[in-house]
């Protein structure tokens, strides 16, 4: 049960997993911390996206047979270079990360966390409330800050009585969290360095 996940109201029910998937999935040790970083690296290459690996929602659909060995064998048949393909990307990603990882000594973290905690901190929430009085005023209506628990909603204010999130347009290019956003996203582009205005991009 994860430490995280509050289960108590929950029932329990348990299937055989033979039952589900026949034959033993592989299992594989891996030292602590590895897997982190060639997710990242994986990410970073987009390694098993659907053009390099299959799409494997649809794949494990169309496979005749609910075995794992009988899965194997029918996909590796398919596309009999995919993992080859795929784990090439992902090295390449790592070789990538471990050669930056070589660079990063004590200061930098240190400007990382001061940049993160202050600079990017102040910037974003004086952004968002600049912006959400922007088009609230644009439209005539009110704004609000979401309180925390709107916050864990995906909401970070209101326009009116209309919930939406505020992002900065880099957000569009960091899409690794695969984020659920169920409301309207305003998007900021604060510019390079010096740069004179705030661009704002609403529907």
């Amino acid at each position: 049960m994860s430490k995280n996940i509050d289960l108590s109201e929950y029932n329990e029910y348990k299937l055989v997993k033979e039952d589900v998937i026949e034959g033993a999935e592989p299992s594989y040790e891996f030292p602590k911390y590895t897997t982190q970083i060639i997710n990242q690296a994986s990410q970073n290459m987009q390694a098993t996206r659907p053009k390099v690996v299959g799409q494997m929602s649809e794949l494990i659909q169309e496979c005749p047979t609910k075995s794992y060995e009988g899965w194997k064998e029918w996909y590796l048949n398919k596309y009999p270079d995919a993992i080859d393909k795929a784990t090439d990307k992902a090295y390449e990603g790592v070789v990538n990360l471990r050669d930056a990882i070589g660079e990063i000594d004590r200061d930098m973290v240190k400007a990382w966390v001061t940049d993160l905690v202050l600079t990017k901190t102040a910037e974003g929430l004086i952004f968002q409330e600049a912006i959400l009085k922007y088009i609230a005023d644009m439209e005539n209506t009110s704004y609000r800050l979401a309180k925390p628990e709107e916050e864990s909603k995906g909401i970070d204010g209101y326009i009116g009585s209309k919930p939406v999130q505020v992002k900065s347009i880099t957000y569009t290019a960091k899409q690794a969290l695969q984020e659920d956003i169920p409301v309207d996203i305003i998007y900021y582009d604060k510019g390079s360095k010096g740069a004179k205005y705030l661009k704002i991009y609403y529907k």
